[in-house]
């Protein structure tokens, strides 16, 4: 009997608020850090989607590009001057036929353009910087201030060619070319080159009447 008095006391006992308010906090704690790991979750993979999609966009801009430009070589390069969108740097122009054009400015660097046919062209100012011109026709052609450094000029046909002020600094080779006619005035040759091209030099050139032996400063 005592001891039912006891728990029926017990029971009637009025709770703590201090221990109640605390159990409710403890909840509400609990509550607010499942919904603030749910929201950086949500931030992270929100996240990783986001870079997922920058990266598949790249990639497949990238993609796009590459294929562009394999599909259309000729965007890879783009000559400078008049002669619009055709390809004239870096390539192979092996016996092409460009007599009589203009091309001022033209950008021939480091392209092979053996046999070519320049003959009569109009190529001031244009760069034939380490080219390949063996064997190439610029008979008649107006070369002043073109640009032949490290050229290779073997065999090439400069008959009454005016290169007035062309530079051919570095290694231009002029082994074997045909000079009868050619104006060299201000050419910077190297004093071997000036003495070979001397050895054969002769004629005059009929646009600016300058004979070849003196515009080469021979002997």
């Amino acid at each position: 009997m005592a001891i039912l008095s006891f728990c029926f006391c017990c029971s009637k006992l009025p709770s703590n608020p201090k221990l109640h308010n605390l159990h409710l906090s403890s909840q509400t704690h609990q509550a607010t850090s499942q919904v603030s790991l749910k929201s950086a979750e949500s931030s992270r993979n929100g996240f990783i989607s986001l870079s997922e999609s920058i990266s598949r966009t790249s990639f497949l801009a990238l993609l796009s590009a590459s294929l562009f430009f394999a599909s259309n070589p000729a965007l890879a390069f783009k000559g400078g001057g008049p002669y619009g969108a055709g390809v004239t740097r870096g390539q192979d122009l092996t016996g092409k036929d460009f007599s009589g054009k203009t091309l001022i400015k033209q950008d021939f660097k480091t392209s092979i353009l053996r046999q070519a046919n320049f003959k009569g062209a109009k190529l001031l100012g244009a760069s034939f910087f380490d080219a390949d011109l063996t064997g190439a026709d610029l008979s008649d052609a107006d070369l002043r201030g073109a640009d032949f450094s490290l050229a290779n000029m073997t065999k090439v046909n400069l008959s009454n060619a005016n290169l007035e002020g062309a530079l051919t600094t570095g290694n231009t080779s002029f082994k074997g070319s045909v000079i009868q006619g050619a104006d060299f005035t201000d050419v910077p040759l190297r004093e071997d080159q000036r003495e070979y091209l001397c050895k054969f030099a002769d004629g005059v050139n009929t646009v600016t009447g300058n004979a070849t032996r003196e515009t080469l400063l021979c002997e």
